[in-house]
């Protein structure tokens, strides 16, 4: 029989360094999930990824039990891991700071599409480039999709 679902917790750790202190304590401890059980479980599983902002989804049930999602890391995050940027731009449509080609958006775009709302590879590459454009990241080129 299915447990029964009290409810999800969203959070972004990074990788390999999930511990009781602030976000992840408080979050869990509020719900009576056992913290330590969940933060050896989430260093385990991202051992491979430490130092990463990841997204992990928690969910928790009636009997104090839980599962949890680890995502990919935001398009954000990746553009200035690529950009080797610190952060974006406070005015990104007047002050650009960095470039990227439409290869590396395909990248990014392909590594993401998993927790995208998107069918085609094309239509995730638009929305990478948007997030590159409101972070005051120019796209060089052309789109090369079938727009």
């Amino acid at each position: 029989m299915a447990k029964e679902v009290a409810g999800f917790i969203k959070l972004q750790i990074k990788g390999g360094a999930a511990n009781p202190s602030p976000p992840v304590g408080p979050a869990l401890g509020s719900k009576g999930i056992n913290i330590m059980d969940f933060c050896k479980q989430f260093n385990a599983r991202t051992q491979d990824k430490a130092g990463k902002v990841l997204p992990v989804v928690i969910t928790y049930y009636a009997d104090k039990s839980f599962d949890f999602v680890v995502k990919t890391p935001p398009v954000a995050v990746q553009l200035l891991e690529v950009t080797k940027q610190k952060s974006g731009s406070a005015e990104p449509n007047r002050k650009k700071v960095a470039e990227i080609t439409w290869e590396q958006v395909k990248a990014i775009a392909e590594d993401k599409m998993t927790d995208l709302n998107c069918f085609t590879v094309e239509s995730a590459m638009t929305m990478v480039a948007g997030t590159a454009r409101s972070m005051g990241i120019t796209v060089k080129g052309d789109f090369p999709g079938k727009n």
